[in-house]
This record gives structure tokens, sequence and C-alpha cells, in this order.
């Protein structure tokens, strides 16, 4: 133990830069976003560590403020900024809603069939009309495979 401690001693830098590529490497392999903002605060402590001159207790405040302070920061300002108005990219359904749509087979009883985006997909009238095919309609709804059209 006491060259763990006599290394540190020597090199504050490394030790804190070590403790950051841990954080990191465990946030790439889990992916959950918590961790990336502890690896750069010790990243940080260790550039302070270098660049000042610092013990042991003023580098774990240091780390511990920088630590809350950015996952507090990024959670309230970063999440908002990096979600987009649009729907899930990764749901392809999603992102149908409000296209125009063309009836490609009549609608009976309120069901039919339009052609959208390339595909064609069983639909349902909002309001159970009956439109023609050939005729323009917009998709407001996704149930599944079914869309709604308007």
């Amino acid at each position: 133990m006491t060259g763990l401690i006599d290394f540190y001693i020597a090199h504050p830098f490394w030790l804190w830069l070590s403790a950051a590529a841990v954080f990191l490497a465990i946030e790439v392999g889990t992916g959950t976003g918590w961790l990336l903002w502890p690896a750069a605060s010790a990243a940080a402590v260790g550039v302070a560590a270098l660049l000042l001159p610092t013990n042991l207790p003023v580098e774990i405040a240091l780390f511990a403020v920088l630590t809350i302070a950015s996952t507090y920061l990024a959670r309230r300002f970063l999440r908002p900024a990096l979600a987009g108005p649009d729907p899930d990219l990764n749901d392809p359904t999603l992102r149908l809603l409000g296209r125009p749509a063309e009836v490609v087979s009549a609608f009976e009883n309120g069901r039919g069939r339009v052609f959208v985006d390339g595909k064609e997909w069983a639909a349902e009238s909002e309001d159970e009309s009956a439109p023609a095919t050939g005729t323009r309609v917009s998709v407001v709804g996704v149930h599944g495979a079914v869309l709604t059209v308007r």
C-alpha cells in the first residue's frame, strides 16, 4: 500500500488520469451517460493537481464538486438541447405521422389500403369515412401495422 501512496505523492496527475480512464471505460461499456461526467471531472482534477500545489483532501473535494455540478448541468441543459421535436428516429412508423398518403384500395367499413413513403399500408379512416381510390389523405396515427388517416 505504501507503493501506491508513494506513487500518488510523486504523480497525482497520473492517478487522477487513470481514474478518469476507468470511469470512461465503464461508461463506454454501459452507455448510460452517468459516468461521463465523473470521468471528465477526474481528468480536470488531474490537470489541477499537475498545475497547482494541492493535497488529497482538496482534490477529492474538487472532484466531488465538479462531478455534482457537471452532472446536474448536463442533465438540466444538455438533454433538452439534444431532444428534438421529431419523433423517435428508431421507430420508422412514427415518422409516418403527418405524411401525405394516397388511397390505393377503396375504403369499406372505414378500412382500406394506402400508399405512403414507398410502401403500401393497411389503414383505417379516422371518422369512418370511405375515401375513394386515388384520394390524398394524411396519416394521423399509427397502431401497430395499421395507419389511421384523415
